[in-house]
C-alpha cells in the first residue's frame, strides 16, 4: 500500500479539479477532467465524476496508487 501525501488548504473546501492539480495528481484542468471523465479518480475509495465535488477536510483522493488527503489550514 503506497503512502497518502497531505496537502493543505486555506478554505474549509476545494473542489476536485483544483484538488487534483493543487496536490500534483494532474498536471493542468485539461489532464484532471479527462482522468475524471476516465474515471480514474476515486474520493474516500468510491469512484468520483464530478470535477466540481467538493472536498473537504480528510478526505482522501487517488489517482491509481497516488494518494492525497485534504488537510485545512
Amino acid at each position: 500500500m503506497g503512502s497518502i501525501r497531505t496537502v493543505e488548504i486555506r478554505d474549509d473546501m476545494i473542489r476536485l479539479g483544483q484538488f487534483l492539480k493543487l496536490a500534483g495528481l494532474a498536471e493542468d484542468g485539461g489532464e484532471a477532467k479527462t482522468l475524471i471523465e476516465e474515471e480514474e479518480v476515486t474520493v474516500n475509495g468510491r469512484l468520483e465524476t464530478r470535477r466540481g465535488a467538493q472536498l473537504r477536510d480528510g478526505d482522501v483522493v487517488a489517482v491509481g496508487e497516488n494518494k492525497a488527503r485534504v488537510i485545512t489550514a
